[in-house]
């Protein structure tokens, strides 16, 4: 199964649209996992019409009206990994530990915010990944996203991709 990552796309406000790259990505993928900060419904509803399976949470630039239709935390479980995703984690020092505690129950954990590439695991064997931004690289050499694939009942082959 084919997972595509992504976080931070900031639509319009930076960029006018997903890079063509990752929209070829979206349709490769059999699931898409989104972290939040989409900035418009209409980016929401384009991904969702395209791809064949989408995971998605709220972040703390999307207003009410994507609020209303997804959850600050989204759960799934796929081929037996119990996928998370989230915006926010807080600060870098200590977070594995404290997803670790707020999240006891998950494989994985999908985050975003910082824009801020970031693959560690936690005490508990529990994968933490930020994909950073495919639109807004901030202080980061490159703009970019992840993909990876469950076989077997595991994660596998997480990659970071630049844009």
């Amino acid at each position: 199964m084919r997972l595509l990552l992504m976080s931070d796309t900031h639509v319009p406000t930076r960029a006018r649209d997903l890079p063509a790259r990752l929209w070829d990505e979206v349709d490769a993928a059999d699931v898409v996992i989104h972290a939040g900060d989409w900035m418009t419904l209409a980016l929401f509803e384009a991904l969702d019409a395209r791809s064949k399976r989408l995971v998605a949470c709220w972040g703390n630039n999307d207003g009410d009206d994507l609020r209303a239709v997804l959850p600050e935390v989204a759960t799934v479980t796929l081929d037996g990994v119990r996928i998370g995703v989230v915006h926010e984690t807080g600060q870098k020092a200590n977070r594995e530990r404290r997803m670790a505690a707020a999240y006891p129950d998950l494989d994985v954990l999908v985050f975003g915010h910082s824009h801020i590439p970031w693959d560690t695991t936690a005490e508990n064997g529990m994968r933490l990944l930020n994909p950073g931004s495919p639109t807004d690289r901030r202080r980061e050499p490159y703009c970019t996203y992840m993909t990876a694939e469950i076989a077997g009942g595991e994660l596998v082959d997480v990659t970071l991709h630049r844009l």
